[in-house]
């Protein structure tokens, strides 16, 4: 069964918990670094540095299965989470022999054109809902075989989004990425290491507030795949086994989702206290007859991340201001699922009250409100906005 199959609560969007997680659970003893390949730091001292993180020791997914999953985490985390994290420096860097022709020692492949990871390699593992296939326009098909159709990745199948931008300039993970980062350098570019002057003849970068208290990417993504009510199901009978068969497999449990969409991500606030995408990393449901469960709810998790999904223009004032559902905010007359009578026990997707966000918060009505007085800055610009989209539309349609 391919790894996507695979995946369960244990193993998707987790990478933001990793540092606290492994730091945790490496004093406690319960997670010990992989093996490397030793002739590779022989040469490359300090080179296994990523044997000792999160790529590796996937503490933090081991720490969110025990947690949503409580005495069948660790079987969650067993079954799931093996096949796709690191284990040597050839993982990444090379697939070809330790050894040359004759028992020599095999080239360098840091010097060799193997040397630069290539995105395929990174896409590997970061399919899916992890972030990374979004860069290519990629967005994860339901899990159920009678969506299986559309072009194929990796054996995977997915549905054809737009691109980030930079991608279709030739840039790779490698360019913005440090894998190899020294201790407390930063192993990430920023938007403004590239980009340090916005220009202030686009309306929205005319806003101070704009600038001041949003992260580049809360309007610049244009998409983001997400998933609502994660549903797991642990078939008692051979009936209900038959009933659940066509599902994703793992530990003896099925897994499916209540609903999922690949637009414009909700907004809350990032550990910076920035305005930032956010996406559940996992509203999780699970129904087991043997212990009475029917979608007890096992964690509603948000979490604050970076859609690589970069693109010019992505949204309109409306797409944000006067938008609550856009802000986790919706209002009871606006929505269009009713989990209550679904037996569920929340009261929407997009309802804050007994969810979180893992790594920041959610925005709160009385700065929503805020945020949506007609200041005359803010008509100005909105008619600006109109204005420069109402130009641009007369220039295309010209012969």
């Amino acid at each position: 069964m391919r790894w996507t199959t695979l995946c369960i609560v244990a193993c998707w969007l987790l990478a933001a918990e990793a540092a606290t997680a492994l730091s945790q659970d490496a004093r406690s003893g319960d997670v010990a670094a992989p093996a490397t390949d030793g002739a590779c730091v022989t040469c490359h001292a300090g080179r296994d540095d990523v044997l000792a993180g999160p790529m590796a020791t996937r503490a933090a997914e081991r720490a969110f299965a025990r947690r949503a999953m409580g005495r069948d985490g660790d079987a969650f985390f067993g079954a799931a989470c093996a096949g796709c994290h690191v284990s040597g420096c050839r993982d990444c860097h090379d697939r070809g022999p330790l050894a040359g022709p004759g028992g020599a020692p095999a080239p360098c492949i840091a010097s060799s054109p193997h040397g630069r990871v290539p995105d395929s390699t990174c896409l590997r593992c970061h399919q899916g809902y992890f972030t990374g296939w979004e860069y290519h326009g990629r967005a994860p098909r339901e899990d159920h075989e009678r969506y299986q159709r559309g072009p194929v990745a990796d054996g995977v199948r997915y549905l054809k989004m737009l691109p980030d931008v930079h991608q279709e300039h030739g840039l790779g993970c490698v360019d913005c990425h440090r894998v190899h980062a020294p201790a407390g350098a930063p192993n990430v570019k920023t938007c403004r290491d590239c980009h340090p002057s916005p220009s202030s003849t686009v309306p929205e970068h005319a806003i101070a507030a704009h600038l001041e208290k949003m992260e580049c990417w809360a309007c610049h993504s244009a998409w983001a795949a997400q998933e609502y009510g994660t549903f797991v199901v642990r078939p008692r009978t051979e009936k209900q086994r038959q009933a659940f068969e066509s599902l994703p497999e793992v530990g003896g449990w099925r897994r499916s989702a209540a609903l999922r969409r690949q637009d414009a991500p909700p907004l809350g606030l990032d550990a910076r206290g920035l305005v930032s995408p956010i996406r559940p990393q996992f509203v999780l449901l699970a129904t087991d007859p043997g212990r009475g469960w029917e979608n007890r709810l096992l964690a509603a998790e948000w979490k604050a991340f970076f859609p690589h999904t970069v693109r010019r223009g992505t949204v309109t004032c409306g797409g944000c201001h006067a938008n609550p559902r856009r802000f986790v905010l919706e209002m009871p007359a606006d929505r269009i699922y009713d989990l209550p009578r679904d037996g569920l026990p929340l009261a929407s997707w997009w309802d804050q009250a007994g969810q979180r966000v893992t790594n920041g918060a959610f925005f709160t009505r009385e700065r929503f409100d805020l945020m949506n007085r007609r200041t005359p800055q803010y008509v100005r610009e909105h008619l600006r906005q109109w204005q420069d989209l109402l130009q641009q539309g007369e220039t295309s349609s010209r012969p």
